[in-house]
């Protein structure tokens, strides 16, 4: 036995000598003790937590369902809402784009900083010459060339007609007022672009989306009671030729900026931003989802272009608490192929809008149902076999030519609420959208039974 061995023994009796031989011959002084001392915790380490729970085996798989190949390259999450504990996950974390499932987040933000009762406003005030009047545009893109008390696409939209009858009553009650003669069109609440640069030119012929302005009308559609109509490329010129219309004796247009304190000749305002989440959410309408994103640029004084929507949108979505790390907001509608957003995030603020925290309960009306309502109650939409979730899923679509995507809340035929993001991006085709039902069905089929394999 070494010198070592028997000081290492003597201190597992308890007892340590002085003058004690250890290894290498060396003596070292150590005073008698007759027991170790109590250990006392460091104050600057922290305990332990205490372990999680175990999670029980799940077995019901989705494996066959998530190999189609129409999914291309797929991400996905499932999260249980109640016990926020992520069931399913392919790529959940990482920031993808969005198609029009941008507008969720577009429409929470709007809720955060607009609220859900406020309205744009469309003014007309007394130009600085003489016999002329502003049409001042306040971004309400559903304001309406059509006659009062018609329906257009956009339900509770405000009238021309109506702010005419506004503009000649205040004018003619002055006498001292020349013929009305000029009308002047301020758009100038919107800057920058109309057209987003990374937006096919494309989904403004095919009728999809219009070029963004404070002022138009009827989202610029050359059928107001169409939701998918040919767009020009001059709103403003369009909404002014038919407001000088309803006013008549107008013989100059041109474009300019209100007066500094200018009278107030009439107004009229926008359905409100609860209305207008319903419009852009059920199906899909991407102007109005542009003209929400402007607006919460606008208010939260981050700017009126394109590029402050990032800025505005992130600061209406932090009222929330999810942590936005790694989403980038290039649009409102998610047109663009540059928006980036982890499924991972929309899981979460899904969890919150089942809840209807805050005012998040007007997007939960909103969404599509399958097999019942909006864009999710199309014919080739939860059909067939995916028919066994009609009425279970509420969840906004999305597709842009490189994706197609589903998110938001699965009553699962277990009882477990789920909430769930689906990215199919890359080489994608129409069927894809079955596809993505499939999957989404079996998520429904599986329900907190959900295996991650």
């Amino acid at each position: 036995m070494t010198a070592g061995a028997v000081a290492l023994a003597l201190l597992g009796t308890g007892a340590v000598f002085a003058g004690a031989v250890v290894a290498g011959g060396d003596r070292v002084e150590a005073t008698a003790a007759t027991s170790t001392p109590t250990p006392t915790a460091d104050p600057a380490r922290p305990a332990p937590a205490s372990a999680a729970a175990a999670s029980r085996i799940r077995t019901c798989s989705v494996g066959d369902r998530a190999a189609d190949g129409r999914l291309a390259n797929l991400q996905a999450q499932v999260v249980n809402a109640t016990t926020g504990e992520v069931l399913y996950d392919r790529g959940g974390s990482t920031a993808s784009r969005t198609a029009s499932v941008m507008k969720v987040l577009t429409s929470a933000a709007a809720l955060s900083v607009l609220g859900p009762d406020y309205r744009a406003t469309t003014t007309v005030v007394k130009g600085s010459e003489p016999g002329s009047v502003v049409l001042v545009g306040g971004g309400d893109v559903t304001l309406s060339r059509t006659s009062s008390g018609d329906e257009t696409v956009y339900p509770g939209a405000a009238h021309l007609d109506d702010l005419a009858a506004q503009v000649r009553a205040a004018w003619d009650a002055d006498p001292s007022n020349p013929p009305l003669t000029k009308l002047i069109l301020d758009a100038s609440y919107f800057g920058g672009d109309e057209w987003e640069p990374s937006w096919d030119p494309a989904e403004r012929e095919y009728g999809y989306m219009s070029n963004i302005t404070a002022l138009q009308v009827d989202g610029d559609r050359d059928d107001p009671n169409a939701e998918t109509s040919w767009r020009s490329g001059d709103p403003i010129g369009r909404a002014g030729d038919a407001f000088a219309g309803e006013l008549g004796g107008i013989s100059v247009i041109e474009r300019g900026t209100a007066p500094a304190g200018a009278a107030q000749l009439g107004a009229v305002s926008s359905p409100t931003v609860a209305q207008l989440i319903d419009k852009a959410l059920v199906v899909s309408d991407n102007s109005v989802a542009e003209m929400l994103g402007r607006l919460v640029a606008i208010k939260t004084g981050a700017g009126n272009t394109f590029g402050a929507i990032n800025a505005g949108v992130l600061q209406g979505l932090a009222a929330y608490g999810v942590d936005t790390t790694g989403v980038t907001v290039v649009d409102g509608s998610g047109l663009s192929d540059n928006n980036a957003v982890p499924p991972s995030y929309l899981t979460r603020l899904f969890v919150k809008i089942n809840a209807r925290e805050a005012n998040l309960g007007v997007i939960m009306d909103g969404l599509p149902v399958s097999g019942q309502r909006g864009s999710l109650s199309y014919s080739d939409r939860f059909a067939g076999d995916n028919a066994v979730a009609d009425g279970a899923v509420s969840a906004k679509t999305g597709w842009i030519e490189t994706g197609y995507t589903l998110t938001g809340v699965i009553r699962a035929q277990d009882g477990a609420t789920l909430t769930f993001a689906i990215y199919a991006l890359g080489d994608v085709s129409d069927d894809t959208k079955q596809a993505i039902d499939t999957l989404t069905t079996g998520f429904f089929l599986c329900g907190d039974n959900l295996s991650n394999t």
